[in-house]
């Protein structure tokens, strides 16, 4: 059926209830699961439009951030090793989140995603955009999403 699964997470309890479906299915089906975090770049050398930011402290906050995203990473991993599933942890930098989720399907050849959807509705969902739809509409492969 499955043989490589994507499970981008952020941290959030709905990426955690992925994670677990995720999981799951990746034991039932004998795949293996690739444990995704898109870490963001730092906006711009300001912030908010008026305060310097140093090189160093812009490299600071990217390597916390990175640090951050390689333990949630590190937790999918441990629960799937718990389950009897492996686990590949990968974090990437981008911006682009969703271009990032559809680049690692490519990458690590994997032929379904699962993920959360945050449930943005009305307006909301036109200002803020979804990562979630976003991958649904540009991605070549399956995509499960949770809520």
């Amino acid at each position: 059926m499955y043989q490589r699964i994507l499970v981008p997470t952020d941290g959030s309890d709905l990426s955690k209830k992925a994670i677990r479906s995720a999981i799951e299915l990746a034991a039932a089906v004998g795949a293996e699961l690739v444990a995704l975090n898109v870490v963001p770049r730092y906006p711009t050398s300001y912030f908010d439009g008026g305060l310097t930011v140093t090189a160093d402290e812009m490299a600071r906050v990217e390597k916390k951030w990175a640090d951050q995203g390689q333990l949630l990473v590190d937790e999918v991993t441990e629960a799937g090793k718990t389950a009897g599933v492996k686990v590949k942890g990968v974090t990437v930098r981008s911006d682009l989140v969703a271009e990032a989720i559809l680049s690692a399907v490519r990458k690590h050849e994997c032929d379904l995603v699962v993920m959360a959807s945050h449930g943005r509705k009305g307006i909301q969902r036109v200002l803020l955009g979804s990562e979630t739809q976003h991958v649904l509409t540009h991605g070549e492969v399956p995509v499960l999403v949770l809520r």
